[in-house]
């Protein structure tokens, strides 16, 4: 699996093996940061995915995924709820 966390900037992951190389993910991507390389999609420019997700969503084979951290707060102050 090509993707993760890169210079401490969360990138999609991209599961080589599902990846189809149909280049949806390259052509709509509107930061240009995607690219087909050796036949598969991959994260070429990390510093210029904004993680927008819009790779994720148009990936039909399902090979782009932004997974995102969820922070549960528990017993938050009064004054912050």
């Amino acid at each position: 699996m090509a993707g993760g966390t890169m210079i401490g900037v969360t990138i999609p992951e991209i599961d080589e093996s599902k990846c189809t190389a149909c280049g949806d993910c390259v052509e709509l991507c509107p930061a240009s940061a995607v690219d087909l390389v050796n036949g598969k999609a991959a994260i070429v420019r990390p510093e210029d995915c904004d993680y927008c997700t819009d790779c994720e969503v148009f990936c039909s084979a399902g090979a782009i995924s932004c997974p995102f951290d969820i922070i549960l707060v528990k017993d938050r102050p009064a004054e912050q709820r």
